[in-house]
């Protein structure tokens, strides 16, 4: 339910001599008092705390017009608080369902003087983070050269940043705010450590809709935002033909920045589906790029069958056709060539024929295609693939988070959904939620994955350590695990075609538990699983989820995560460590009973696990062996 109250604190504030009602900060709560945004009452800066400590000292608010004055001196004009508490209902997602249990407030101010425009400043706080945005409502034209916005972190804390390139998929590094470089975008999430109350918090934002992303530079000691402009254009960075909303800006915060996992604060601020999405259905995908060349595999109706095959045989719901497949397609699939028609298959594909054949064993097909060409005609295309019978799309290479491509995002989850297609975006930002509004857009790249083994060595363990503590707290990645020809640090070597890993089997199948992406690839070459140990576990684990449980770990060094589908349990637990550990997990998140525990374990060799079966209860502690860039996984069922 929704329930919306005066708080206490500003029915008081009405009763201030007016010297001390002018002086006194504007502030929202939390739920449970622990977090707090304050606002001066002239609108000119806000500051977050987190259990009576600083998190965000004092930092400016504003937006930077173009083509009009500034806003002048702000007065404070009315406000209007809510109280938020209701249960939201997921689909193919890390939960069931989400809390959504805030308390809001809207803050109108009006400009001193004739003109006596308004700026309305919408505000949550909650247990887990607090979020504000801008708003200026009416039908007169808005035209942003930027925001004033900008965070000033509490002290120099140690933070987790990648910088913004234009694809999103740069590593994460760890360092002190004041070693940021200056000038430097830096990607969302940033998250930090807060020196003085250990608070871990991450700075992103949220519902991008009819707005454009944004990135963080260094200026002095404060994180200023930027906002992306489109490549024609370097101002205004974003034009409304009528009013504007922006992003809202997000702090998720935390004791451990592993309890940020489970969050669902980015989607909580995104609108609720509308419609029937209970045809979404999420899984595991075949898929031919991976274990190919860069510029994809040649289209053949004898290979397409083959991998169809596979996902047949292994129980794979979906086979992800990617590059190539077109009338026109070039080897160079990151540039839409003119003459690539994607309504058509290739010469020799009878593409029909191949959703028949895969449909008669059980499996669906998702097609990749270049952005650009969808655009140039997406409801001719989208309506091919619907009348072809084809189950989704995986749309590549915007590379690019401004005004264009946010709508263009929307546009496409809009008509992917209204034809009942699942929609994969690469090449694309970090989430924002969108997945709430559409959650048939069931996964998006935006990270360094591991399609990067073909092409460098930057695909570390300590790297798959960075992702669930960074990139994955603003929603799924579609990270493609699944390389299953495994190896170390000094055995691997750069390959194109049937890439190497440098991580151990175990630590391929514990990616399955701990990365987020409903729809997940199974990204090797059939011939890759056959006979391979473990493959067995990648065929039962789902994608996604009933609950999601954080156990233990730090970034860059070690994880374990534990999620819950109906009433079995699994477990993912990875390392960065070069030697062999014993990871000792303690079973006390089970409800009571007796459990069967099947565990997949690092073994002698990079390739191989040792499975092992035993009884366990609530009180146990199970001992998982991990080798060096390593990791082990466990399903844990009740026995009836």
């Amino acid at each position: 339910m929704i329930k919306t109250s005066l708080p206490v604190a500003l029915i008081a504030s009405a009763f201030l001599p007016p010297a001390c009602a002018a002086a006194a900060p504007l502030i929202v709560s939390s739920p449970d008092g622990r977090t707090a945004i304050r606002i001066e009452r002239d609108a000119s800066r806000f500051s977050v705390s987190r259990g009576g400590q600083a998190v965000i000292a004092p930092s400016p608010l504003g937006l930077e017009f173009d083509g009009v004055p500034e806003l002048g001196a702000l007065v404070l004009e009315k406000r209007k608080d809510v109280k938020v508490d209701q249960v939201i209902p997921l689909i193919a997602t890390k939960s069931a369902q989400a809390v959504d249990r805030y308390r809001g407030a809207t803050l109108v101010f009006r400009e001193r003087g004739a003109a006596g425009r308004r700026l309305s400043i919408d505000l949550r706080a909650y247990t887990d983070g607090v979020a504000f945005r801008y708003r200026i409502d009416g039908t007169e034209p808005v035209r942003l050269r930027g925001e004033k916005t900008a965070f000033v972190p509490a002290g120099d804390p140690e933070c987790l940043v990648t910088v913004a390139d234009r694809a999103h998929e740069a590593s994460f590094e760890r360092m002190q705010l004041s070693q940021l470089r200056t000038g430097q975008a830096y990607d969302v999430p940033v998250v930090c450590t807060a020196p003085s109350s250990g608070t871990v918090y991450a700075i992103t934002q949220s519902n991008l809709g009819g707005y454009t992303g944004a990135s963080l530079i260094r200026e002095g000691n404060a994180l200023k935002l930027r906002l992306s402009a489109p490549p024609e254009r370097s101002a205004p960075a974003f034009v409304s033909p009528a009013g504007l909303a922006t992003a809202w800006r997000v702090v998720m915060m935390g004791d451990r920045v592993g309890d940020l996992i489970g969050s669902h604060l980015v989607g909580n601020l995104n609108p609720a589906p509308a419609g029937d999405f209970s045809w979404v259905k999420p899984g595991k995908a075949a898929w031919d790029w991976y274990s190919g060349p860069l510029a994809g595999m040649k289209p053949d109706m004898a290979s397409y069958k083959r991998f169809i095959d596979f996902a047949a045989a292994a129980g794979l719901p979906y086979y992800l056709i990617d590059a190539g497949w077109a009338m026109g397609s070039g080897p160079e699939c990151w540039i839409a060539l003119p003459g690539t028609d994607i309504t058509r298959a290739a010469d020799g594909i009878d593409m029909p024929e191949l959703v028949r054949y895969a449909a008669a064993k059980g499996v669906g097909l998702i097609l990749w295609a270049h952005w650009e060409h969808v655009a140039q005609r997406m409801d001719e295309v989208l309506d091919t693939y619907a009348r072809w019978g084809i189950k989704g799309v995986k749309i590549d290479f915007m590379n690019r988070d401004d005004q264009d491509i946010v709508a263009y995002y929307y546009r496409v989850a809009e008509a992917t959904a209204r034809r009942k297609l699942l929609l994969d975006l690469h090449g694309a930002y970090v989430p924002a939620g969108l997945q709430r509004t559409y959650p048939n857009f069931i996964t998006q790249e935006g990270v360094r994955g591991a399609e990067w083994n073909k092409m460098d060595k930057s695909i570390t363990s300590r790297h798959n350590l960075m992702l669930p503590y960074t990139r994955m707290l603003a929603g799924p990645m579609d990270y493609t695990p699944g390389g299953f020809r495994n190896g170390t640090p000094a055995s691997f070597a750069v390959r194109e075609v049937n890439p190497q890993a440098q991580t151990t089997r175990g630590q391929a199948l514990a990616m399955y538990v701990v990365y987020d992406s409903p729809l997940q690839m199974v990204s090797d070459d059939p011939g890759a699983y056959q006979d391979a140990d473990g493959f067995d576990f990648v065929q039962r684990v789902p994608t996604a989820w009933d609950d999601t449980r954080f156990l233990s770990g730090t970034p860059g060094q070690d994880i374990v995560l534990a999620r819950r589908k109906g009433d079995s349990w699994y477990l993912g637990a990875m390392s960065a460590e070069e030697g062999e550990r014993v990871e000792r997990v303690a079973l006390g998140f089970l409800p009571e009973g007796r459990y069967r525990a099947t565990v997949w374990q690092d073994g002698d060799t990079p390739n191989a696990v040792h499975r092992v079966v035993r009884e366990v209860t609530s009180r146990d502690v199970l001992s998982l062996r991990l080798a060096g860039a390593g990791g082990a996984v466990a399903i844990i069922e009740r026995l009836r």
